[in-house]
């Protein structure tokens, strides 16, 4: 195959994917996070590999890009930046605590984790099942009373089965499920801000107090 050829079909499996990606899920992606922002939730973000990427991309975004002058800011934090505490997990704990344990001094009800997956924790792997990191945090997140957003792909796995809203992009293939999840979340992220621009505008303020 040369490259014009594999060129033209990846570009026309994406053009397939944007029309089959299910926007009232994607509505309800930004109704969460906006809520979450009215109530002074904080969110969290996690994945593996180049969802783990894409996790601490979104909470730059989330913490950066919806910053309006006059209004709180969204509290953010992605589980993948803090590499010694992750490496000390995996080291000591083994791989399925890197999330969970992060998590459980500080995740409570109201607010979200948002969580990234190609496969939606499902599969298996020369380690064994894929993502039980993610599953787990999953867990204790509704154990606490915290939402749940899920970025995935292929049949959704324990996301789509488990989250409080499951994006799904419609694609069986890794490199596209993973272009899509950042394409997604610079549009939620995008969406959102101008939102607080309108909310801004209209002299509104959030909903909760520090003090």
């Amino acid at each position: 195959m040369d490259n014009a050829t594999y060129i033209d079909g990846f570009l026309q499996e994406m053009a397939g994917v944007i029309d089959r990606l299910p926007r009232q899920d994607l509505s309800a992606a930004i109704d969460l996070l906006y809520g979450a922002w009215e109530r002074g939730a904080t969110v969290y973000i996690a994945g593996n590999g180049g969802s783990a990427a894409t996790a601490s991309h979104f909470a730059c975004d989330l913490a950066k890009w919806t910053a309006v002058e006059g209004l709180r800011r969204f509290r953010a934090l992605a589980l993948t930046d803090n590499m010694p505490l992750y490496s000390a997990l995996m080291n000591d704990e083994g791989p399925s605590s890197v999330y969970v344990d992060q998590l459980e001094p500080f995740i409570g009800a109201g607010d979200v984790l948002i969580l990234i997956s190609v496969h939606g924790g499902s599969g298996a792997g020369n380690a064994g099942p894929w993502s039980q990191n993610l599953v787990r945090a999953l867990q204790l997140a509704r154990d606490r009373g915290a939402q749940v957003l899920g970025l995935s792909g292929f049949d959704g796995g324990a996301l789509k089965e488990m989250a409080n809203v499951c994006v799904v992009v419609p694609a069986n293939s890794t490199p596209q499920v993973e272009s899509f999840h950042m394409a997604l979340e610079h549009m939620i992220c995008d969406c959102l801000r101008q939102r607080l621009e309108a909310r801004a505008a209209q002299g509104g303020r959030s909903t909760w107090s520090s003090s």
